[in-house]
């Protein structure tokens, strides 16, 4: 469900995107601007799609033990870490951190 979210969001499609959506999904962004949330489908997929032009990278990591991506600008810096909850098929919550204070803090270390 996760990839599937990932493809849709790189290609802007969102009507893909809010398949793979719960209805009542809620996405919860930790922002360098302060806190956002967004309810539903169609608000979280054109957020996510907006977003998804920005990241250069994206890769799959575990968050607390739950799927997760991280995203990073070109030079590898992270550019927001979040966490997926899955019900039923579909994802039901996104919570990310993408406030470059807090994500410095973090210490984040991968490899290529």
């Amino acid at each position: 469900v996760v990839d599937a979210f990932l493809a849709a969001a790189r290609g802007g499609d969102l009507e893909a995107l809010v398949a793979v959506l719960d209805p009542d999904v809620v996405l919860r962004a930790d922002t360098a601007d302060g806190p956002v949330l967004a309810v539903g489908a169609r608000e979280v997929a054109g957020r996510a799609a907006m977003f998804a032009q920005f990241a250069a990278r994206v890769r799959p990591v575990l968050v607390n033990g739950t799927p997760g991506v991280l995203a990073t600008m070109a030079d590898g810096t992270p550019m927001s870490v979040m966490a997926f909850t899955v019900v039923a098929g579909r994802i039901a919550e996104i919570d990310s951190i993408a406030d470059p204070t807090r994500l410095a803090a973090l210490a984040l270390r991968f490899g290529d």
